[in-house]
C-alpha cells in the first residue's frame, strides 16, 4: 500500500531526528493513511484516504 492520499495526495515528510547533543539522522513521518470503501459511478471500490480527507467531507463512504 502506498503512503499518499488518492484524494489530496498528501504522503509522507522527511527531516531530521536532532538528539539532546545535536546530532542529525534521517526520518520520515507517514501521513495517517486508510483504506476505505468507496462508490464511483455505481461500482464500489477501495481507494487509500488520509483522515483529513475523511473529516473534511471530500469521500462519501459506500
Amino acid at each position: 500500500m502506498s503512503r499518499k492520499c488518492e484524494i489530496c495526495g498528501k504522503g509522507q515528510v522527511s527531516g531530521n531526528n536532532v538528539s539532546h547533543s545535536n546530532r542529525h539522522t534521517r526520518r520520515k513521518w507517514n501521513a495517517n493513511i486508510q483504506t476505505v470503501k468507496v462508490e464511483e459511478n455505481g461500482t464500489v471500490r477501495r481507494i487509500n484516504v488520509c483522515t483529513h480527507c475523511l473529516r473534511s467531507g471530500k469521500v462519501s463512504r459506500a
